[in-house]
Order: structure tokens, then sequence, then C-alpha cells
């Protein structure tokens, strides 16, 4: 589009620039002209755009010129009733959009694995939230999407339901009958928000899934510097239905938000917007190549599987890989890093690649990477099969301890052996994906446990708990 070839915020920032000024204002490196030193040049081109809210240079929290002109290129680019930059991630959109449609509470439908921070939110506004487990892929022996039986037998058990957060799709890539879930919940009335951090790129269109945007999400947060080319903490937030109040949504984003937001960061996403927006069939025809040519030399080293998405639905730039030799997903990982070779995560079983969205005509080291790790993983062909961890949690649940309850309790250590049937006083979170396993709330049952000893002895890391390696859970007392 020919709207999209503008870059209306990191244009008026050259613009700035060119003008030599000097400064007598925030920040205190005055255009990087500060502390400047030989081993630092890199750092100070990065802060010539590190400005304020000068003339030209617009407001994020109130937004008139620049800015105001980037945004609107956003929402039209992803056809928007209004979209917004974020500058504190995705976890500050996943915050401001539970707060601005939960109430105290509230029951709410959360797909089971979501991400910390969408629980975090459902404990600062103290909803209730009703867990909706999803399938569990036996091939990938990962945890997929929620069904749309699940959510039909849930709203049916909780009719009074305001709202149905769903993350898609998941880290893998993987993606399900969203659009099922969508038509469902809007027919009760239910606004639905969808964590899609990882799929901001999705509405290149065919045969990438469609994005939450497409299928008429009511809010949808986006991290567009995980597969786009912006800057770390650099998200989206785009507002679709008629079941959300805008107002509010504004409301909690100038809460939430820094009052100091980094235009390196701001003016990245703009840079992003752009190169999406001038996305061609030319690029994507090249793209698919790409990761064809990729994905070939990798099934050809004999201690690893690629893994094809089910019904040949996902994320093309999610590449997984299945250890196919005594190593499992962890130790494969250190293989590769130890190449030179830094994946996104690894789990008992996978490996996960994200792809770059390349265009027609770059280049990015696929041949060498793909080499390097033939090389790590030589002499690993004998096919040695891992203990499977059987999933069989319950469908629909809720916290065993309400969140306006539990901050009264008391807390104690008690050793992972002693925790069966106890009620979790922590977040026990495997990072990434930083999909909690264990929630502060939840009654703590033998399966859960077994999946911790079982991640523990695999060599995965957590965040959320700093005993836990040492073999202890914290849990709250209810007597």
């Amino acid at each position: 589009m020919k709207t999209q070839s503008k870059k209306p915020l990191y244009e008026a920032l050259v613009e700035h620039v060119k003008k030599k000024p000097i400064s007598f204002h925030v920040p205190g490196h005055k255009y990087g002209r500060i502390n400047q030193s030989d081993d630092c040049r890199l750092f100070e081109q990065i802060l010539q755009i590190d400005a304020t809210e000068l003339t030209g240079l617009d407001d994020l929290h109130s937004p008139e010129g620049a800015i105001l002109e980037a945004e609107t290129l956003l929402a039209k680019l992803y056809q928007t009733k209004e979209s917004f930059f974020l500058v504190n991630g995705s976890t500050v959109g996943n915050l401001a959009m539970i707060l601005a449609v939960c109430t105290e509470g509230a029951q709410v439908l959360v797909q089971r694995n979501c991400h910390k921070s969408v629980l975090n939110a459902l404990r600062l506004v103290k909803a209730r939230p009703v867990f909706l487990e999803p399938e569990y892929d036996q091939e990938w022996k990962i945890a997929a999407g929620v069904s749309v039986e699940t959510v039909k037998q849930a709203i049916n058990l909780y009719p009074n339901a305001k709202a149905i957060i769903l993350t898609y799709p998941n880290y893998y890539g993987m993606t399900y009958d969203l659009q099922g879930i969508i038509d469902l919940c809007h027919l009760h009335q239910i606004p639905v928000l969808v964590d899609e951090a990882h799929g901001a790129h999705l509405i290149i269109g065919g045969p990438f899934p469609p994005s939450a945007v497409q299928l008429g999400a009511d809010i949808i947060v986006q991290s567009a510097h995980k597969t786009l080319p912006a800057m770390t903490m650099g998200s989206f937030l785009h507002v679709n239905g008629n079941l959300i109040r805008m107002e509010k949504v504004k409301e909690y984003l100038g809460m939430l938000q820094s009052s100091s937001p980094s235009y390196p960061i701001m003016a990245s996403l703009d840079i992003a917007r752009h190169y999406l927006g001038t996305y061609e069939q030319t690029d994507l025809s090249f793209l698919l190549a790409e990761i064809r040519h990729f994905k070939e030399a990798l099934a050809q080293i004999p201690a690893v599987k690629v893994l094809d998405f089910p019904n040949s639905h996902g994320d093309l730039l999610k590449i997984t890989i299945q250890t196919r030799c005594e190593l499992n997903g962890f130790d494969l990982q250190r293989r590769f890093e130890d190449a030179g070779i830094y994946t996104e995560l690894a789990d008992p079983y996978n490996v996960l690649f994200i792809f770059p969205l390349v265009k027609d005509g770059q280049h990015f080291p696929l041949a060498e990477a793909a080499n390097k790790i033939e090389t790590a993983l030589q002499g690993l062909s004998n096919y040695k099969v891992i203990d499977e961890l059987i999933m069989d949690g319950q469908k629909i649940s809720q916290l065993a301890v309400p969140y306006g309850e539990m901050e009264d309790l008391a807390e104690e250590m008690v050793s992972i052996g002693e925790a069966a049937g106890c009620i979790c006083a922590e977040m026990i979170i495997p990072y990434p994906p930083g999909v909690p396993l264990l929630l502060r709330g939840e009654r703590i049952t033998n399966e859960k446990l077994n999946q911790l000893k079982w991640l523990l002895q695999s060599g995965a890391r957590f965040q959320g708990s700093f005993d836990v390696k040492q073999g202890n859970i914290k849990i709250l007392k209810t007597t």
C-alpha cells in the first residue's frame, strides 16, 4: 500500500537530528554527547534518536502529530477501529486490556496455558478466573489450544462470564479454531481478548494462518519485536469490537505505560509497521522458499525430526525439531549454543527456532546455520524413547483460594514431596515460554508435582520461585 511507505515518527526524528539540536532537556545523555568513549560508539548512534516530547515529536499519551499519524497507519494496516504503540511490551498490553474489561469478583474464562502477565492482571483486578485446559498434542508433546467444545461447556457452567482470554497462536506456532470460539462467545455477548504476542506478522495472509484481528477478536495484543523488525519491548494493541469501552483502554494505557516513553522503541514500531505494510507477494515467495530449504536441511540430520503442524495449520516462522537421539531438548539447545546457534526455547523433547521474516533478496546465514547444527549433532543417530509424561488435567477449573482472599493468608515453605493437596503461594514458571506450571491460589495436584519433578530433572529454567530448584515450594496456610 502506498500510504504504508511512510514512516512518520521515524522521519520526524531524523529531521530533528538533522537540526543538530543542543539539548537543555531530558534525557541526560544529550543525544549521546555525554560520556563519549570509543567503546560506546555503537550505543551513541542509538542515542541520537532517543529524544523526548519536543515540538514536532508528539506525545504518546496525547498524540496529535507524528505518533498519531504512525498509529493511524498501524490501524489502517490491521484494519482495526484503533491501534496503539506499546513501549512496555505485550505485558503492558495484557495488563491494560484485562483491567479495562474485567472487574473485581467477575468470572473470566482463561486459557490455562497463558502468559504470566495475564495472571498478574487477573490478580490485580481480583477477578475470578475459570481456567480452560488446552488440548494436548501427543506428537509434539505440548499443550496446544482450547477446543470450542471446552469453551461451550464453560459458558454453560458460567453464563455470567464477563470475558474470555485466549492465547493464539501458542509459543510453537500452533493454532486452533479461534473463529469458532469468537463466534460462540459473541453470541453470548462475551468479549474476546487475545494475547497474540507471536502473531504480529500473520496478516500477511496464506499460507500463514489468519490473525485474531482478522477473525474478529475484540482486543488483540501483539509483540512486534518477536517476529517483526522492532526493538525489544515494542508491541501493538488493537481494539476491534463494539464490546470494548475504548476510553477504559486508553485510561489504563495511560496509567501503566511509562510517562517517558522510549522514542527509539516507538521509532522501531513505526519501521516495523512500514516493513510489514510494504511486504509483497515476491517477498512471501522468497520467504517460503527459504523456509523450505532450511527445513529440508534439518530433515537430513538423523538425530532430530522436523515436526509438521497438525493439518498443516500453523505459523511458518516457527520451526520445531524433536529429539530422536539420547539427548533431550535442553541438551540439544546447549550443543547448538556451543556452535554459536541460539534458539528461542527448548523443552524436554523439542527445540524451537523462530525464522526471520526476510524479504526478497535479503541474506540470512541459513546454510551456515544448518551446517553448524549438523556438525553439532554428528554421531547422535541412535533413537531413544524419552519417558513421556501423560497429561490428563481437568478441563475446567478455578483457583482453590480466590485472589480477594489469598492476600490475608500466611505462607510457609514445604518440600516438593509434601506439597500434594496444598495451596500454592507462588507462580512457578518454566521460562521460556513464561506459561506458569503452578499458580498462586491453585491446589497442587500429584500430576503437577510429577510435571515439576520431570522438568527439574530435564534441566528446565524457572521464574517465579527461588526455592524450587532446592526442592521446596511455598504454600498458603489455610488452617
